[in-house]
């Protein structure tokens, strides 16, 4: 047992990050409540990161923290900072500034922004345990298998043609229509607009099946596909 009281080591966390649009207090705050009154159980309280690429640098920093942190949301850091100049302010005003590296699991959370579907993103690779792929204003296909411990996020609809044993939170943005596909079932949690189940919660009949899971009623429904 190590002698010391502590222990630091390096981690990962999903995150959500809000990228902003204007530094108006009043539109965040606004569009910001909007946002979580779509997906509570996913949204209320969680942990994010502040992305300012771009706001001008003159920007109230530590009152764009303080609405976030009004609508119940918890600020963990800034990114997306531009200048030196920029990043100095922010220090001052006692907000980490968070570089967005190849080993870091975040996913976008568009805030002031009108969401405009893309086209799907196609992912034909295994998923591993550690990923996490987020298709942004549109649907996510996996042709393979994702493997427990991934993390699939998309705005719109999630279809896995393989070996589904990670996580899959579709309608991100807290879209209500959308569904999750899955051939072989066998899921830590599924999600839908913040409805969710984990994997005890998910009928034990279904595992191993092919299945498409939807909301009605404001809950979680699954049934088979033929």
């Amino acid at each position: 047992m190590s002698q010391s009281p502590i222990e630091l080591k390096g981690s990962n966390f999903t995150l959500s990050v809000i990228h902003f649009y204007t530094s108006e207090i009043e539109v965040i705050r606004q569009a910001l409540l909007k946002k979580i009154e779509k997906a509570p159980n996913l949204l209320k309280h969680a942990p994010v990161v502040m992305n300012i690429a771009l706001l001008d640098e003159d920007a109230n920093w530590k009152a764009l923290k303080q609405v976030v942190e009004e609508t119940g949301l918890h600020v963990v850091g800034i990114s997306g900072c531009r200048v030196d100049c920029q990043k100095q302010t922010i220090i001052q005003a006692g907000l980490p500034i968070l570089s967005e590296g190849k080993g870091h699991k975040i996913y976008a959370l568009n805030t002031i922004e009108e969401n405009v579907f893309s086209k799907a993103c196609i992912i034909n690779t295994p998923i591993r345990s550690g990923q996490q792929i987020y298709a942004r204003n549109g649907d996510l296909i996996v042709v393979s298998s994702v493997s427990a411990g991934a993390e699939l996020i998309a705005d719109g609809n999630i279809h896995i043609y393989g070996m589904m044993r990670g996580r899959a939170l579709a309608g991100a943005s807290g879209d209500t229509h959308c569904q999750i596909f899955c051939m072989r079932l066998n899921a830590e949690l599924l999600s839908i607009a913040g409805q969710y189940w984990l994997s005890e919660q998910i009928p034990s009949n279904h595992f191993g099946k092919a299945v498409q899971v939807t909301l009605l009623d404001n809950a979680l429904n699954i049934q088979r596909l033929n």
